[in-house]
């Protein structure tokens, strides 16, 4: 990053300007001189380093994967006239509330700036939402209707999805994949040759049904409560939305749980980051137009 521009948030582990000076100032900060920085760089979430793996498959070819795969899955909804038209309500809701949310994802990560972000709305009864690699965000109708979602609950839900995206986890996930498959074809996937091209082709087909760990959700939670906080919403509605989601879950377990495992543990995880991003939220323009759910 050649310059930071002070309207927009800050994060621990990434490699810009402005953290290595927090590292920095760390010990001065403890000792009583703040040095002027603004309340925002020193407030928020803190989660670790990008996995390493992340680095062995190239980030345009999962990018330009993931558009192909998006683009397929509006052309088969829109062929079942599935796909929300922009008369929509809902989809204006979502896309209004991913306008508020954007402009704080370029400090977790900078290729964020050049996504060309998509945000679309499919009638299906699924409890389901996603946010693939270059910014390309759906929601089913099914997560909106079934739980009654305030906007700040869509906003945590947008939030983290967008986090996944943004810390590459899906990225993550290929990188380990293709380690294993030997050097000829690792080596193929970073510089696009041979076999590695039709290894990532392949792979973007699984882009939407990839299970991140425990530790991939746990950071997609805390960035995407912060996120949403900078952007306005309340983030106490991560706990209300888990709630209404360890409910939905009770009978038949949706999509979106499969892959996204609730429980108590991830709640308190939540409530205990509260504290750290409440203060933004304290701060931060609210939304001067409010949507309800469908």
């Amino acid at each position: 990053m050649n310059h930071h521009d002070n309207s927009m948030p800050h994060v621990s582990g990434c490699a810009c300007g402005l953290h290595r000076r927090r590292l920095f100032t760390g010990g001065l900060l403890a000792g009583g001189a703040l040095l002027g920085l603004p309340a925002w760089a020193r407030e928020g979430v803190e989660v670790g380093s990008r996995s390493s793996f992340s680095q062995l498959v190239s980030a345009e070819q999962i990018e330009q994967a993931a558009q192909q795969n998006y683009q397929q899955m509006l052309q088969q909804a829109a062929a079942k006239k599935a796909l929300a038209g922009p008369a929509s309500p809902q989809l204006a809701r979502l896309r209004a509330i991913a306008q508020r949310l954007i402009p704080f994802t370029f400090e977790w990560n900078e290729r964020a700036r050049q996504w060309r972000w998509e945000v679309n709305l499919i009638n299906s009864a699924q409890i389901n939402a996603f946010c693939m690699p270059g910014g390309k965000i759906a929601f089913f109708t099914g997560i909106l209707e079934k739980l009654k979602l305030t906007d700040d609950e869509v906003a945590m839900i947008m939030g983290h999805e967008m986090a996944h995206a943004l810390r590459e986890h899906a990225r993550e996930r290929m990188g380990k994949t293709a380690a294993t498959r030997g050097a000829i074809e690792l080596g193929a996937a970073i510089f696009g040759l041979g076999n590695g091209g039709r290894y990532l082709a392949g792979m973007g087909g699984q882009l939407l049904s990839l299970k991140f760990g425990r530790d991939d959700e746990s950071e997609a939670d805390l960035i995407g409560i912060e996120l949403a906080a900078r952007a306005g919403y309340d983030p106490h509605a991560g706990v209300t939305l888990w709630q209404k989601m360890a409910t939905a879950s009770k009978n038949a377990p949706p999509q979106f749980i499969s892959t996204h495992p609730s429980g108590p543990t991830r709640i308190r995880d939540i409530e205990v980051n509260l504290p750290k991003v409440q203060p933004l939220y304290a701060r931060a323009a609210k939304p001067a137009q409010r949507f309800g759910p469908p």
